[in-house]
């Protein structure tokens, strides 16, 4: 099969996910940390990922395509894992201490931050038992958080 001009080869992606894998997602604490990282790292008003690293590294159309493949990835593994796992994950982001835990679980009831997590090309079906499953999620913590607060 012949390589077209500027399409990355297999071999480029393939160093460049694990590349991707070992020296920034190996550092994230949890999967849900992972999809609002890969996440952060497509831009809204043009759907392309960018990340210096794997573009100086690589080159900027092997980093967009390992970006998008790994947020796909992340976000179908979340969207399809048992609710007991989603806020397993989701108590684990909350403990990382981005944010204190109120704050983000009533930004994000409020606001719903969480619908932009989403690839772009998702299964519109798998995107909305996300979003659904997230809701549900969000409500088991805080009910939790509640409980832990009176004793």
């Amino acid at each position: 099969m012949e390589q077209r001009p500027n399409q990355p080869t297999s071999v480029a992606v393939e160093h460049a996910l694990r590349d991707l894998q070992n020296r920034t997602l190996a550092n994230l604490d949890g999967d849900f940390a992972r999809l609002i990282y890969l996440a952060s790292t497509r831009d809204y008003n043009s759907g392309r990922y960018a990340h210096d690293g794997l573009s100086f590294r690589f080159t900027e159309p092997v980093a967009e395509q390992v970006l998008a493949e790994a947020h796909r990835e992340v976000f179908v593994s979340l969207a399809l894992s048992p609710l007991k796992i989603l806020v397993a994950q989701l108590e684990q982001y909350i403990r990382s201490g981005c944010a204190s835990p109120g704050e983000l679980l009533a930004t994000w009831h409020e606001l719903e931050p969480f619908r932009i997590l989403a690839p772009e090309y998702g299964d519109p079906i798998t995107v909305q038992l996300f979003i659904s499953n997230i809701r549900v999620a969000l409500a088991i913590v805080r009910a939790s958080c509640r409980e832990h607060q009176r004793h």
